[in-house]
């Protein structure tokens, strides 16, 4: 018989690189993770990692097995989803990830709903960036996030999730109050061509090579003059006159700036992103889990009913 813990515990090790790091994430010290893995091939009769470095790798034996463990604890996760669903009552926790805009539009109205539907059921929420969010959710410490495809992230078939499309959300151009796009109903990317534009941080996440990518395609380089760790920050650069931004939909700043939001528009495709659920695979039976995902559509459909406001400070 395996022990699906230590099972978790070498993929987890396999994943971070090391055991120290792997500790850490599962907030174990490094002590005990070494004595778990050494209990698995001792129980397995085969080595499971040998040094490289600094780190570790897994052996043969031990790929061989890592093969095997993702369909193992997701059979797992489906069945900790049934039993879940003969326990009387929700009372939680459901623990939710999801990176900035996505909790301030998206999980905060669903935990909002959650806790007028069902008073009993303790939500917790976490903000931070999806490759946090996704190893967050490898390491058990949260149980569903929202997350974007990014360069770099878990692929789409990565077989230790399931991933669910929640949301195409539109970007649109934020200006000064007073520049002449700020009287549009719509513009189009390149009409802004000749500003100067405001990005987030390129390292806080890809917002700026996003508006690199965008711009190129509507056939022009953007010239960059700032770059702000926050949206408020964007908010306020945009509101002195500093340039324009493009931003998501979701993305919200301070009241009282001088700034106006303008649709996008296209002759070719309009420039999105895409927003989705993300759980173990396996888990997304569980009627916690259900329920929170439940309560985030319907945050989207009572987004996408609000009416667009082109000029909202």
């Amino acid at each position: 018989m395996i022990d699906l813990r230590r099972l978790h515990m070498l993929r987890v090790v396999y994943q971070q690189g090391t055991v120290t790091a792997a500790a850490e994430a599962l907030h174990l010290t490094p002590s005990a993770v070494s004595h778990q893995i050494r209990e698995l091939a001792r129980e397995l009769r085969v080595p499971l990692l040998e040094p490289q470095g600094r780190g570790v790798r897994l052996t043969s034996a031990g790929r061989l097995l890592i093969d095997h463990a993702d369909a193992l604890l997701a059979r797992w996760e489906e069945a900790q989803a049934e039993l879940e669903s003969y326990r009387a009552g929700m009372t939680g926790p459901l623990r939710i990830a999801g990176f900035t805009t996505a909790i301030s539009g998206l999980v905060a109205p669903a935990a909002g709903r959650l806790r007028h539907s069902h008073p009993d059921l303790l939500v917790q929420v976490r903000e931070c960036d999806t490759v946090e969010s996704m190893d967050l959710l490898v390491a058990g410490e949260v149980d569903l996030a929202v997350v974007e495809p990014i360069e770099g992230g878990p692929p789409p078939d990565d077989a230790r999730f399931e991933q669910s499309a929640l949301l195409e959300e539109p970007y649109i151009m934020l200006v000064p109050a007073d520049h002449p796009l700020a009287r549009a109903v719509s513009a189009r990317l390149e009409d802004a061509a000749a500003e100067g534009w405001i990005v987030a941080d390129p390292g806080a996440c890809d917002h700026a090579q996003r508006v690199r990518v965008l711009c190129a395609a509507a056939g022009f380089s953007p010239r960059i003059v700032h770059a702000a760790t926050h949206w408020p920050a964007v908010w306020s650069l945009v509101g002195n006159g500093l340039g324009v931004s493009l931003v998501p939909r979701l993305a919200e700043g301070p009241a009282g700036q001088a700034v106006v939001r303008v649709p996008v528009s296209s002759e070719n495709m309009l420039p999105t992103r895409r927003i989705l659920t993300c759980v173990r695979r396996g888990s997304r039976r569980n009627p916690l889990i259900a329920l929170g995902i439940q309560a985030l559509e319907e945050a989207v459909r009572d987004h996408q009913t609000m009416n667009d406001r082109p000029r909202a400070a």
